[in-house]
C-alpha cells in the first residue's frame, strides 16, 4: 500500500476533479496539447531551414589586427 496503489491514484484523481472541475481540466488538456503540437511543428520547421539554409549563415571575416597593420 505505497504510493503506487491504484486506490491512492483514484482518490487523488477524484480530489483533482472536485477542485478544478471537468471543464477546466478539459481546457487545460487542450491547451497543453496545442502547445506540444506547436513545439513539435517549430522543431520540424527549424530542422528544415538548418539543412538547406547555408545562405542564411554569415561567415566570420578576419579583420587585420594592429600587429598586421604595423608590418605593412
Amino acid at each position: 500500500m505505497g504510493i503506487s496503489s491504484v486506490w491512492h491514484w483514484l482518490l487523488v484523481l477524484l480530489i483533482v476533479v472536485l477542485i478544478f472541475g471537468t471543464k477546466k481540466l478539459r481546457n487545460m488538456g487542450k491547451d497543453l496539447g496545442g502547445a506540444v503540437h506547436d513545439f513539435k511543428q517549430g522543431l520540424n520547421e527549424g530542422g528544415d531551414t538548418a539543412k538547406g539554409g547555408k545562405d542564411d549563415v554569415i561567415e566570420h571575416q578576419h579583420s587585420e589586427t594592429k600587429s598586421d597593420q604595423s608590418k605593412s
